[in-house]
């Protein structure tokens, strides 16, 4: 989105140096900066200040400063931080009606990429990169959404009650989707109940002229429809009056399945892996008939979604065997989830490199245990890397990366088997699927 650093001096409360000058879009990442954008340098772990010079150099037109002036055009504030957020508000009031809100302990980011698919048939659509869904991640994506933009999707996720709040203050949603409520984050939140709560802060803000999306499978988001005036739209596969019938799964783990809305019933085939996508594409169906999208281009968008990296990308490696890479993050439904699909994908053997789930509470040494507890009860050779909670009898354990690379080197991985590779973001598995395919 265009700003003259005028504009952005009257939306921040800042003050130019400088010539006049306009920019087009935000960056907080200095090695990330595009021709003609903002840098807003943050003062984190490390000063964003420091690398000011490093934007200007990679073509930024202009940066927000809380420090010295140096060369080229400013825009001096007195926090950074406050400065994008009042960047995003001001993006928002550029945007029209059709801003989606998406949270949820599970599925967030699947269920914003098949909605973004589904909302670009129709509208001009912008939507969250990747997982942008925090007090950094909102403002951005809205200060990024192109001019024309007609249709926004806005990830929104939390580590406590008053998160989503916050997040919706800047985003205004006036769809809100939930996809599920389950214990995750709890080491934050506490119990399951303050994850309904806090989760349950997106539908309270919504306009009664807006429209609630609900997962009705899930009795902690079915109750959050006493929480809004807005219309509420629910979907699910057992309940809801968006839902799927006769769900099957070909050689590649890609669902089909026959679309029952009260727009009319259609016939979807998803591109992405994984029975458990069922739910987040009706999640999206249900969402974009909710903006209007014609039923007809709700299977288009649908058909044509991907997911963003490291989520249920299955790979055929040289020596034949199959790399289910779901590496980006875990919690015990998500990984439950990912073992049920590859015990459903033919392989003479099956195997799971799982790693640590984070931030589960007191409960993460059962619910890790457990998670070893389903794989036996598969059939799944379970290779856990640096971490003891998982152990039963019959697993490997494996002290690092390398360690589990190895083990399956061991084992003649080759032709006929798959492997799940799984946990999450801070275990960086991602390297045992990157030497698996190398």
């Amino acid at each position: 989105m265009r700003f003259t650093t005028s504009a952005l001096a009257e939306a921040t409360g800042g003050e130019v140096f400088g010539r006049e000058t306009e920019v087009d879009g935000v960056a907080i990442d200095s090695r990330l900066v595009q021709l003609g954008q903002l840098f807003v340098p943050l003062v984190a772990e490390r000063d964003g200040h420091d690398f000011i010079g490093t934007a200007l150099g990679a073509g930024a037109s202009a940066y927000l400063t809380s420090g010295p002036i140096e060369a080229g055009t400013a825009v001096k504030v007195a926090d950074t931080a406050a400065g994008l957020r009042a960047i995003g508000l001001a993006a928002r009031a550029r945007l029209g009606d059709r801003v989606v809100g998406i949270t949820g302990s599970v599925g967030k980011t699947s269920l914003k990429d098949l909605l973004a698919s589904v909302a670009a048939t129709t509208f001009a659509t912008t939507a969250s990169t990747g997982s942008f869904n925090n007090e950094l991640g909102v403002p951005l994506t809205l200060a990024n959404a192109p001019d024309g933009t007609e249709c926004t999707v806005l990830e929104m996720g939390a580590r406590g009650v008053g998160h989503i709040a916050s997040l919706c203050e800047i985003g205004r949603p006036t769809v809100g989707v939930v996809t599920v409520v389950a214990g995750v984050h709890l080491s934050e939140f506490g119990s399951i109940e303050e994850v309904a709560r806090g989760k349950g802060e997106l539908v309270a803000s919504l306009p009664a002229s807006g429209t609630a999306v609900l997962n009705a499978d899930d009795v902690r988001v079915a109750a959050m429809a006493e929480r809004t005036d807005a219309t509420v739209l629910t979907f699910g596969q057992e309940a809801g009056e968006v839902r799927a019938t006769g769900v099957s799964l070909d050689e590649h783990l890609h669902p089909t399945f026959s679309l029952r809305t009260p727009w009319g019933d259609a016939d979807v085939h998803l591109a992405i892996a994984g029975r458990h996508q069922v739910v987040n594409a009706l999640g999206a169906a249900a969402a974009g008939l909710a903006l209007g999208v014609p039923l007809d281009q709700v299977v288009v968008g649908l058909g044509g979604a991907r997911l963003s990296a490291l989520r249920m990308d299955l790979v055929t490696a040289a020596g034949g065997e199959r790399v289910l890479n779901d590496s980006y993050n875990a919690n015990p439904t998500s990984m439950a989830a990912a073992l049920r699909s590859i015990d459903e994908l033919p392989a003479q053997r099956r195997f799971a490199v799982l790693g640590t789930m984070a931030e589960l509470g007191p409960d993460e040494a059962a619910e890790h245990h457990a998670i070893a507890v389903l794989a036996r009860e598969l059939g799944i050779h379970l290779i856990t890397v640096d971490q003891p909670w998982y152990r039963v009898e019959g697993d490997d354990a494996a002290a690092d990366v390398d360690a589990a690379v190895a083990r399956l080197r061991e084992l003649g991985l080759g032709d006929g088997d798959v492997v799940l590779v799984k946990a999450s973001r801070s275990a960086g598995l991602d390297r045992v699927a990157t030497a698996l395919l190398a």
